[in-house]
């Protein structure tokens, strides 16, 4: 739909004729993923504006899980026949691949978990209830998804610990003075997205891990948007633990990894018991299995962590300076069309104030729910974010029940940003003259 269209079911936007940027990532990529190339309703093309939420996966991800679940399905481990060890060779290669992505010493390091959200939970049971106590403090910042508040929450219920929050500055970026004045002797582990969701910004890790450790604390990186989108080294960044999801990596749902330093998982008691975790049962105790496997009680998810394997084969294969290097120039052209349009606010730092900010864009436009929005764009085939994206408090920080939001992944193709930002247009035009 045009800024005059009145009718929100029917698009007049025209495909846009200008030439795609130099190393057209997207042109490239865009083959392997089937669900891009859906129909929409009324016979427009879908356009898929929602990576922070979760990635699209490629034909060769698809293949690896037939390859699992049609020629090798068995558990792992456990099996001296040979659908069980190839299996577990393809599961634990995973593993290894995980390390090597992240940069990680070892595989040893390298749990698997159902998602980030379990991974971080896995921390606040085992290192959290082991180490802290009444009075002591864990540092976290106003802009952290939900998963990266409510464990600590649980946390601070279950041993008296204390929850102290680092603020935003006026660009919507981590408020360096104000971590640096609520950092102290009392701070155990600070706890930080290395990317925002919602402000997009990307916050200086190896900085905060130096003012961590220099008061003794130990640094967490939730690291789900910025491993999709740029490379990440846990060895550089500083951090003791990190997490991430399959799912927003090309990967499949039900996965997650936590990294941590090896000596901290050794001294960490198991997160849950069963199979598979331990080393020896008896009756009235039991020992414990080495790393990784303490951590990994019961029969994984075989298929996902395969899966994601493959995912992490493919962006590394395409290059994570090569991804990052895009998305750049995508994000500009993201925000340079939505600055253009009367009454959109857009959260976080803009790419002049921070060229390394992640490639998506949450914003408001006053007088408008975000909700209606959204609805409206998905009738023209454009599937956007609204809501809160788990960062509540966040927005009630910024006065608003929920952004919309709309993120981009190295098959956003420069027009398809055309198309939607003359589609919001649109839309807030006709829902204006509407209410």
């Amino acid at each position: 739909m045009t800024a005059t269209s009145t009718n929100p079911l029917v698009s007049a936007a025209a495909p846009s004729t200008a030439a795609p940027p130099v190393s057209d990532l997207a042109a490239l990529t865009r083959p392997d993923f089937p669900l891009l190339e859906q129909i929409a309703c009324l016979g427009q093309p879908l356009i898929y504006l929602d990576y922070a939420a979760t990635s699209q996966k490629p034909r060769q991800v698809l293949e690896a899980l037939q390859q699992y679940y049609g020629h090798d399905n068995a558990n792992v481990h456990r099996g001296a026949h040979q659908l069980s060890a190839r299996a577990t060779d393809h599961f634990e290669a995973a593993r290894q691949k995980v390390a090597d992505f992240i940069g990680a010493a070892s595989a040893r390091e390298i749990v698997f978990t159902r998602n980030a959200s379990e991974a971080i939970n896995l921390v606040a049971r085992s290192w959290g209830d082991a180490n802290l106590k009444a009075g002591d403090e864990v540092l976290l910042s106003v802009m952290e998804h939900h998963s990266n508040l409510v464990p600590w929450q649980l946390l601070a219920a279950r041993t008296g610990c204390v929850l102290r929050h680092a603020g935003v500055t006026e660009t919507g970026e981590l408020d360096l003075a104000d971590l640096r004045a609520k950092l102290s002797e009392r701070t155990k582990l600070v706890s930080l997205v290395h990317v925002s969701n919602t402000l997009g910004c990307l916050n200086p890790m190896a900085e905060v891990a130096a003012l961590a450790h220099g008061v003794g604390a130990l640094l967490l990186v939730d690291a789900c948007q910025s491993l999709p989108h740029k490379p990440v080294d846990v060895v550089a960044l500083g951090a003791d633990f990190l997490v991430g999801s399959s799912h927003k990596l090309c990967g499949p749902t039900g996965m997650g990894f936590l990294w941590g330093r090896e000596a901290l998982l050794e001294a960490m008691p198991p997160f849950l018991g069963g199979g598979e975790m331990i080393q020896d049962v008896y009756l009235d105790h039991s020992s414990w299995a080495d790393l990784p496997h303490k951590f990994e009680a019961g029969t994984p998810a075989i298929g996902e962590a395969i899966g994601m394997g493959a995912a992490l084969d493919y962006l590394q294969n395409l290059g994570m300076e090569r991804i990052h290097a895009w998305e750049q120039q995508l994000t500009r052209r993201l925000f340079q069309r939505l600055q253009a349009i009367e009454g959109v606010r857009i959260l976080g730092p803009t790419p002049e104030q921070q060229p390394d900010r992640a490639a998506l864009a949450a914003f408001s436009v006053e007088g408008l729910h975000a909700n209606d929005i959204a609805a409206l764009l998905d009738s023209a085939g454009v599937c956007i974010r609204s809501g809160h994206h788990c960062t509540q408090p966040l927005h009630r920080h910024y006065g608003l029940a929920g952004t919309a939001r709309a993120s981009l992944g190295f098959t956003t193709t420069p027009e398809e940003i055309d198309r939607f930002a003359e589609e919001l247009e649109g839309t807030i035009g006709f829902l204006r003259e509407h209410s």
